[in-house]
């Protein structure tokens, strides 16, 4: 027994050594990543990295914020790295050797050194192969001496725009070079239009009547009157009242073409700006590349499509709505909102209005019924403003932070509660002396307490209500690009009253309609209660597997089989209505069986619960991966490098928003990315994935750089790497649609 405890030392310390050994062969970090940072003038420092042999960076990890209050830090510019396939991170970019990268900065006149935090991580590709954990690193730069003429051309720039010499051009509030303050992109979202926009950081506007579209004299496409639209009314000392853009705009520029064929147009854009409570900048020109596609000569594609032009837009027309008079802002949405109404999404409110006006007693009247339907849709349309307002102004998606496991349990757990309500174990209603108190305005019942019915009507905006649909996308972006929360708030209202209208015809009905009393009423209160169930499983298949929603959805079809009596024996003398409850309950005994069946053998499909029993294991798994190939991407870094690579060799690329939480996005999965008509139409194409179920700050950002305000969207970029804007779906879409919408890319 000694031997063999000395005999496992022994062997312990040889794997100890022999690990210290490998170790050993291993550089600290500071050698085997090297970095030297040189000033060659005030406006730049030049960060060279020397990498030693066997070792890596990887480009994506590179990164470098303001590490003191007065040095603002611009750009970093990063060579092209070197395409690798990396164990850890999958398709990346590195370096080897040694680059150099060049950080744009601005610092104070009288600053004689930058402070940058520079942080980095690489790894070892040899044996023993190990990454290092992320670095951080504070890089201390030696300014040159400021220049004197520089600052009297600060001194000329301030006189120029108003500013007393003591203006404040200098310190941590200095204002940013015009190239970063202002950015211009443009895109050709058709032969006919071309989509320009600027993007400001904040405390940065742009003046509307200072922004106009040139293109070389003797072009045969030139552009015509800009569709500019709202902005945001501003008083400042330069113009008085004027209308000014905040954040980011998008200006569509329809074109005159004499030229149909394939060319690129030089767009050049004129503006002006300024920087709140600082500086205006002086008169800006940009001129930009704008690759136009073939041209047929016939109507616009904005104006009146033709036949074989791309599908719809399917929010287009509100992305206009917003543009016209009030009536119409308002009529438009309320015909969407009426028209949401008898869409899947908002099947969920009416058994809960249902189970509302059931609750209110047995003898609610036709008028009580209409009030309680009234308060409901009220309280919904207000909180549903009032968080679209808040998302629209703060830019989060409050839909988001509302499926969280622990909220979408706590609520599944009330529909419990109350499908036991309505089963008959209690009875939900206030204490006694408070139903004294407040008799005159409801019934003693918790579900017929106004109080309690403007609660669930708040809770299912949030909860259970519509999902993120076209127009709510186009109202929120629209508070969020244009500041008008009033108007964009009410047009939130009059969606949410659409889609309510329907409802509270429904609750008038359902008073009038509903059994007074007897056995009658307790088979719909059941009925209810079953609903209820229905609804919990269906909030919980958002953080639940799918064999989780498989197993609590064949027990309780099993458990509604036994209610109506599939397991009982019928009388010789049954009338009709009991051998069709029967028949009822054995078809939900069989599906609850095949879904228990199912689960054992290790489906995942709700709807088919049997494919593949009887298979292999992995012809199952085979079976359920008929979707397409995604690459997941998290960050817009991983997008844009995506981008450059597809661009690079020549592939159109789509680029889809989805969310686990999202049910929209799992209807797209299931119908329309499994159609093999899609997968023909997609070949060729590279597939990015952006999963935004964390809404984390990296998931916003996203988001909020495309412009997206939650899942489903997809985008789509031509081999060009120009993204198609007039392409972007948002919402489900069916496969025929989507086929034509894909092929419209490839022209």
């Amino acid at each position: 027994m000694k031997k063999l405890i000395l005999l496992f030392f022994a062997l312990f310390a040889w794997a100890g050594i022999a690990h210290a050994e490998d170790q050993d062969n291993l550089l600290p970090v500071d050698q085997a990543f090297r970095v030297e940072a040189t000033a060659p003038d005030r406006q730049t420092a030049t960060l060279k990295f020397t990498i030693a042999d066997d070792y890596y960076l990887y480009r994506g990890r590179i990164s470098t914020k303001s590490a003191d209050a007065t040095t603002v830090l611009g750009t970093l510019d990063l060579p092209a790295g070197e395409k690798k396939h990396d164990e850890f991170l999958g398709d990346v970019e590195v370096y080897h050797h040694g680059f150099t990268a060049t950080q744009h900065l601005s610092v104070p006149a009288d600053a004689d050194h930058a402070t940058i935090e520079l942080r980095y991580q690489g790894c070892h590709q040899v044996d023993p192969k190990i990454c290092f954990p992320p670095q951080k690193k504070i890089l201390t730069v030696a300014l040159p001496a400021a220049n004197p003429a520089a600052a009297s051309l600060s001194t000329a720039l301030g006189a120029a725009t108003g500013e007393s010499s003591e203006s404040p051009l200098i310190g941590g509030n200095r204002p940013l070079p015009a190239e970063q303050a202002f950015k211009f992109e443009a895109i050709a979202t058709g032969p006919d239009q071309i989509l320009a926009r600027f993007t400001m950081p904040k405390g940065y506007y742009l003046y509307r009547d200072k922004t106009s579209f040139h293109v070389p004299a003797g072009s045969s496409t030139t552009p015509q009157a800009p569709e500019f639209p709202p902005g945001a009314q501003h008083t400042d000392a330069n113009f008085g009242h004027t209308t000014v853009y905040f954040d980011q705009v998008e200006i569509p520029v329809p074109l005159s073409r004499t030229d149909t064929t394939a060319h690129t147009l030089a767009l050049t854009a004129n503006f002006q700006g300024c920087k709140e409570g600082s500086v205006c900048y002086p008169m800006m020109a940009r001129t930009i590349d704008v690759s136009l596609p073939a041209w047929s000569g016939a109507a616009s594609s904005a104006t009146s499509a033709p036949a074989s032009a791309a599908p719809a837009n399917s929010d287009s027309s509100f992305r206009h709505a917003l543009n016209g008079s009030l009536w119409l802002v308002f009529g438009v949405f309320f015909l969407a909102g009426f028209g949401l109404a008898f869409t899947p999404c908002v099947f969920p409110m009416i058994p809960i209005l249902s189970g509302i006006i059931a609750g209110a007693g047995e003898n609610i009247s036709t008028r009580r019924a209409v009030v309680l339907s009234l308060v409901y849709i009220l309280a919904n349309a207000v909180i549903f403003t009032i968080a679209g307002v808040v998302a629209g102004l703060a830019g989060h998606n409050l839909q988001a932070a509302f499926q969280t496991p622990w909220i979408l349990w706590s609520f599944a757990g009330l529909f419990v509660l109350l499908a036991l309500s309505m089963f008959g174990f209690y009875e939900l209603q206030l204490p006694g002396s408070w139903q004294s108190k407040i008799a005159n305005v409801s019934n003693k019942q918790s579900g017929g307490s106004l109080a309690g019915v403007a609660i669930m009507g708040a809770l299912s905006a949030l909860i259970v209500g519509p999902c993120v649909t076209p127009p709510l996308a186009v109202a929120v972006l629209y508070i969020a690009q244009k500041h008008d929360a009033v108007l964009g708030g009410f047009a939130l209202f009059t969606l949410a009253l659409g889609m309510g209208a329907p409802l509270v015809v429904f609750g008038a009905s359902a008073g009038k309609l509903l059994p007074r009393a007897g056995a009658w009423m307790d088979a719909v209160k059941a009925v209810f209660g079953v609903t209820f169930l229905a609804l919990a499983i269906w909030m919980l298949s958002r953080v639940l597997d799918a064999p989780w929603i498989m197993l609590l959805s064949g027990l309780l079809a099993i458990a509604c089989a036994v209610y109506l009596g599939a397991l009982e024996r019928l009388a010789d003398n049954a009338s009709g209505w009991k051998k069709l409850w029967k028949a009822l309950g054995v078809v939900l005994l069989i599906g609850g069986a095949a879904e228990l069946i199912g689960t054992a053998a290790g489906s995942n499909d709700l709807l088919q619960p049997l494919r593949g029993v009887g298979s292999s294991g992995a012809a199952v798994a085979e079976s359920s991966a008929r979707g397409l190939a995604f690459r997941r991407v998290k960050s817009l870094a991983d997008v844009e490098q995506a981008l450059a690579a597809a661009k690079s060799a020549g592939q159109p690329v789509m680029l889809d928003f989805y969310a686990d939480w999202c049910v929209s996005c799992k209807e797209m999965e299931k119908f329309t990315f499994t159609d093999p008509r899609v997968k023909q139409a997609l070949s060729g194409f590279v597939l990015l994935q952006a999963d935004v179920t964390a809404n984390d700050a990296t998931d916003q950002a996203l988001m909020k750089h495309f412009g997206i305000v939650a899942p489903p969207d997809t985008l789509f970029f031509g081999a060009d790497g120009a993204e198609r804007r007039d392409l972007q779906l948002t919402g489900p879409e069916s496969a025929g649609k989507f086929v034509q919408r894909v092929d419209t890319v490839r022209r």
